[in-house]
């Protein structure tokens, strides 16, 4: 396996040119609009004719089952067909050792860069002209932002007890399979804030906030 130096220095390597390039797709035009912070992340990102995607986002136990996924791609159909990717990659990377930094592997066409910690395993999904690094940045914006958002207590029971908190970053760092966001502290940040409100009534809140209410809701009466 091939390991990823996490902190190379994306912005030398990576910067764009010209601004134009954001301009090249419907979507990173609209997103330059309503997002000011994605502009700032295209102008990182944006190097070819389309920004940056993700396939999916995994967290799998130690066990190779679901704790919180999230896929932006019709690769995998069904749910059978998603069950059925999560089992392979768990089971191809079971017996390596990514807990100290993070590792890449492709499989079936695709860059898979993951990272372990505890009893709970981190996989981010990409296609295979998609940059490693940048795959490498999205995996570990999340992996950071999920250990300050449960105060460093990264296991497989203190995720569900705060299931809201990682789905919420999945919105936070993706939309649509375009990266948004990598920083964990903002990650964090948007997160924490989304949820401040969560007890205001319902016609009080914005719709982001009625969805994390809804969504907070529904996964305490899952884990009951």
């Amino acid at each position: 396996m091939t390991k990823v130096p996490i902190s190379f220095p994306l912005k030398k390597r990576f910067q764009v040119p010209t601004f134009k390039r954001l301009h090249r797709t419907l979507h990173c035009k609209a997103k330059a609009l309503c997002f000011p912070h994605y502009v700032k992340m295209a102008s990182l990102f944006c190097y070819r004719d389309s920004c940056p995607s993700v396939k999916n986002i995994l967290l799998l136990d130690s066990e190779g089952k679901r704790v919180a996924v999230k896929y932006f791609s019709d690769d995998w159909p069904t749910n059978g067909a998603k069950l059925a990717f999560e089992k392979s990659i768990f089971t191809k990377t079971l017996k390596t050792n990514a807990r100290i930094e993070a590792e890449i592997m492709m499989f079936d066409s695709n860059v898979i860069i993951y990272k372990f910690i505890q009893d709970l395993h981190f996989f981010v999904t990409g296609g295979d002209d998609e940059n490693e690094l940048i795959l490498a940045t999205v995996l570990q914006g999340f992996f950071d932002a999920v250990a300050l958002l449960l105060r460093n207590n990264v296991d497989k029971r203190e995720a569900l007890e705060n299931l809201d908190l990682i789905l919420l970053c999945f919105d936070e760092i993706v939309d649509g399979g375009m990266v948004l966001e990598t920083d964990p502290s903002i990650i964090a940040g948007k997160v924490a804030t989304h949820t401040m409100d969560a007890d205001a009534p319902l016609s009080e809140q914005t719709i982001t906030q009625a969805w994390a209410t809804a969504r907070e809701h529904l996964t305490r009466t899952l884990l009951k």
